[in-house]
């Protein structure tokens, strides 16, 4: 297949491309720095692009048979100030919206598109099992996931498939929101974020690479996609394991009020949690190669020391 990914230097994006390009696909990535891109991705086809402004790189969508968008900006790197809210929600509409009407520019337009989004499309669950039919939130996360899928929904208009894949916390060792809980454990400070009753819905990064290729060769696949793994469990049980895992004690709290105070609304997101399962991946008949949570953590980690635990992201 020929394929156009966004976000392909990204913490998701950099190992998906290596993935499809191992398994013989033809991949374009689509990025803003092109250089920086280029020396990470090595021989892979690199593009520049603007979403803000019409260019060459619009030429490249003819004839493709899949967009993979990840593009937009981090959501966890920072205090959430209103700019910054206003940068995480425009980097993603702009980049779908330049997309679809790329796609719509031309009669030999891929017959997919996967578009990224994420389980905070829920808001909170307070515990209750959540599936793909459950309806959007009504906080600052839920309106962001309901304007970037309403873009990407677009493309159905003119006969795209449109998958929207929603990811829960993705784990792996070099980037995402583990990397960063990992150091107390390693200085045996590690504790779970209060209350500890809030639900985990994860999901190792190999399984969302899996999820993709699933989706882009099952075409009876689209809509909404819960791209978490299903075994869900408590922030106090996911940090046990972690602790467990890595040989070190899971004992010392870290308080609601902290991460409040130091991350205002983004700490409040992670004090509360989601109970999301991914009933259509599973009756969809997609195997998880990591379905419960301890050997997704061994895998992990048993590459730490080979790879690091630093994000690499030039996106």
């Amino acid at each position: 297949m020929r394929i156009i990914v966004t976000g392909g230097t990204g913490f998701i994006g950099h190992a998906l491309v290596q993935t499809l390009l191992q398994n013989g696909h033809a991949v374009t990535v689509l990025t803003r720095r092109a250089c920086p891109a280029q020396n990470l991705l090595g021989n892979t086809k690199v593009v520049e692009w603007n979403p803000m402004a019409s260019g060459s790189w619009e030429q490249e969508f003819s004839g493709v048979d899949a967009v993979i968008n990840l593009a937009g900006e981090p959501i966890a790197d920072g205090r959430w100030t209103e700019s910054r809210k206003h940068s995480m929600t425009q980097s993603r509409i702009d980049a779908t919206k330049a997309i679809v009407e790329a796609l719509r520019a031309y009669s030999t337009r891929p017959c997919t598109l996967i578009n990224a989004s994420g389980i905070g499309y829920y808001g909170t669950s307070n515990g209750i099992s959540i599936y793909e039919t459950v309806g959007a939130g009504n906080d600052f996360l839920a309106d962001l996931c309901v304007k970037w899928e309403g873009e990407a929904r677009r493309a159905e208009d003119f006969g795209v498939r449109v998958v929207r894949l929603r990811f829960g916390m993705v784990l792996e060792n070099d980037g995402g929101a583990l990397a960063k809980m990992v150091l107390p454990f390693r200085l045996f400070l590690g504790g779970p974020i209060m209350p500890g009753t809030q639900w985990v819905s994860w999901i190792h990064r190999q399984d969302v690479i899996g999820l993709v290729q699933w989706a882009l060769s099952h075409l009876n696949v689209t809509g909404a996609v819960n791209a978490v793994s299903p075994d869900p469990v408590t922030m106090r049980t996911f940090c046990r394991t972690i602790g467990q895992v890595l040989n070190r004690p899971s004992w010392l709290p870290v308080p609601q009020f902290i991460l409040r105070a130091g991350l205002g609304e983004l700490g409040t997101v992670m004090t509360t949690g989601q109970r999301v399962l991914p009933q259509a991946a599973l009756q969809g008949g997609y195997t998880f190669f990591y379905p419960t949570l301890e050997p997704a953590l061994r895998a992990v980690f048993s590459n730490a020391g080979a790879r690091g635990m630093a994000a690499a992201s030039v996106a």
